[in-house]
C-alpha cells in the first residue's frame, strides 16, 4: 500500500562535531551498525522497500553504505567475518535506493518538498534517522501503515514527554478517538511549556499523503528561514484529516549526545549478538 520511505539525510550533526566534520550523523554507529541502517530496516520492514534519500554535501558515506563494496566482499570472502556483513546485504537485496541533494538546508518542509522528485504522486512515509524507535514486535513505520489501512490520511507519531521539554519538539493537541489514537487539531512548533497545548511530542515517523507537497510550497518561511512541515501539517489537517499515534516501542533521541550513548548501551545489552 505504501511503498516509498522518505529520509531527510541532509543535516549538519553540529551537536557532534568534531565527529561529523567529515561523516555523515547519519553514519554514527549504535554497537556495529549505523543510525540510518536501523532507519532503513524499520521501513522494509514495513513495506517501504524504496528508500528515498535527501541528501546534502558531504554525504556520500550513506550512498556507498546502501552499495556493494567489491574489494571488502573480496577480501572476506570465505572468511568468518562474512556475518558481519548479514544484515546489510539484507538490506540491499530487500531495497532500492534512490537520491536527490538538497542544495539549502531550509527546515525539514524544505527537505520533504526536495524528495518529491524520489516519492511521486502516493503516500509515503518519512523517517527521521536521529529518532531511534525500538520493541520487540512490529516497528513504529508498520504499525503506523495499519493504522494508515483505516484512515487514508497523514499521520504523525507521537510520545508524552516532560512538559519542561516541549520546547524541544511539535506538540499536538485533539480529540482522542480511542486509546492512543488522537485526531489532530492542533499543531504548534517548539512551544515553551506555558504555550503548549499538550505534552504529546511529534517524534521522527509520518505518513504523509501527497497533497502535503501543494501546501508545503504555500507555506512561509518560519524562524531562521526554515519551512516548517509542522505548519504545514496544521494547514493539512484544517483542510481535512490528520492523525496523531501513540506508537508502541521505545524511542531514543539520538540527535544528542546522552541519548545517542543511551541508546548505544541499551542496544549493547539487549540487542548484540556480537563477540
Amino acid at each position: 500500500m505504501i511503498s516509498k520511505c522518505l529520509f531527510p539525510v541532509a543535516g549538519y550533526g553540529t551537536r557532534f562535531l568534531p565527529a561529523t566534520k567529515s561523516m555523515p550523523k547519519e553514519m554514527l554507529p549504535v554497537v556495529n551498525k549505523p543510525l540510518v541502517q536501523y532507519g532503513v530496516e524499520e521501513a522494509i520492514e514495513a513495506g517501504m522497500t524504496t528508500c528515498a534519500m535527501v541528501t546534502g554535501r558531504g554525504k556520500r558515506a550513506i550512498a556507498d553504505h546502501f552499495d556493494i563494496s567489491y574489494e571488502l566482499e573480496h577480501q572476506i570472502a570465505g572468511s568468518g567475518k562474512e556475518k558481519y556483513l548479514e544484515s546489510i546485504r539484507n538490506v540491499l537485496e530487500q531495497g532500492v535506493f534512490t537520491m536527490v541533494r538538497q542544495r539549502e538546508m531550509k527546515g525539514l518542509g524544505h527537505a520533504i518538498l526536495t524528495g518529491q522528485v524520489l516519492t511521486g504522486n502516493e503516500p509515503f512515509g518519512v523517517l527521521l534517522s536521529d529518532d531511534l524507535c525500538l520493541n520487540d514486535g512490529p516497528g513504529v513505520l508498520a504499525q503506523m501503515v495499519e493504522l494508515y489501512k483505516q484512515f487514508r490520511c497523514s499521520i504523525v507519531a507521537i510520545q508524552e514527554v516532560p512538559p519542561e521539554e516541549t520546547h524541544k519538539y511539535g506538540v499536538i493537541a485533539g480529540g482522542c478517538l480511542k486509546p492512543g489514537i488522537y485526531s489532530v487539531e492542533q499543531m504548534v512548533e517548539k512551544p515553551a511549556p506555558e504555550d503548549a497545548p499538550s505534552n504529546l511530542a511529534i517524534i521522527g515517523r509520518y505518513i504523509l499523503t501527497p497533497d502535503i507537497f501543494d501546501i508545503l510550497r504555500e507555506t512561509e518561511a518560519g524562524a531562521n528561514g526554515e519551512i516548517q512541515l509542522t505548519d504545514a501539517l496544521q494547514e493539512q489537517a484544517r483542510r481535512g484529516c490528520v492523525m496523531a499515534y501513540k506508537f508502541r516501542g521505545r524511542r531514543f533521541d539520538c540527535g544528542s549526545v546522552p541519548g545517542f550513548v543511551e541508546a548505544t548501551n541499551f542496544v549493547y545489552e539487549n540487542y548484540y549478538s556480537g563477540d
